[in-house]
């Protein structure tokens, strides 16, 4: 199975990030220590949508 962890991060360009929608399954489909690397974003994007999701919740509400 595909999986996201320090081996495949390897290959990638230096400054690249590590994104994920969430949940995500530790260590089946990437691991802890890419989930909690210096190149992860996931838990930012996962604020990020929190506030996105807000914000339709008001447009559709008319608020």
């Amino acid at each position: 199975p595909y999986q996201v962890n320090d081996a495949l991060m390897a290959h990638a360009k230096p400054d690249a990030l590590f994104m994920h929608c969430l949940p995500a399954h530790r260590n089946d489909e990437v691991t802890s220590s890419v989930m909690d690397g210096p190149h992860s974003v996931v838990f930012d994007e996962a604020e990020n949508r929190l506030h996105a999701q807000k914000a339709v919740m008001r447009w559709c509400l008319g608020l």
